[in-house]
């Protein structure tokens, strides 16, 4: 299957970028780069886009397998290397689930099932360096 974005450049360093799905998205650079700030760079959109892709896995499986959850957030930190280009060497996702009476090997199961399974994202960056994970009950 192939699949298409494009980027459209507004001014200064903004652009606009359009995935498949036909929605937009604003990058920027930092004025350190000649950029105004406005956006998000699209390096981090990288994470972001991890973070929503797992993310939607896990709450899928989640509701599929009954398990009654009030909130889920996730938290990424990432190590880049010093030289160019700036490449992600390790990533670490943190789940953080809200809830009362959370089965925990349910959670298990649903998170290991998107990182080997299902998140596209996920195994595109495994290609590049390690992607680790780990989660957080906590009660509501």
């Amino acid at each position: 299957m192939k699949v298409t974005a494009n980027a459209t450049w507004k001014q200064g360093m903004e652009f606009d970028g359009t995935g498949w799905s036909g929605h937009t998205v604003a990058m920027d650079a930092g004025e350190e780069f000649g950029g105004k700030d406005r956006a998000a760079r699209p390096f981090e959109l990288v994470l972001v886009g991890l973070c929503g892709c797992t993310g939607m896995d896990v709450v899928s499986l989640l509701r599929k397998m009954r398990v009654d959850f009030a909130a889920l957030d996730l938290a990424v930190e990432a190590e880049k290397s010093e030289e160019q280009p700036h490449v992600f060497t390790e990533i670490n996702l943190t789940y953080i689930v809200r809830g009362n009476d959370i089965d925990e090997e349910k959670l298990k199961k649903a998170i290991e099932l998107s990182m080997n399974r299902y998140c596209s994202v996920t195994a595109m960056l495994r290609k590049a360096c390690p992607v680790n994970w780990t989660y957080r009950m906590e009660k509501v």
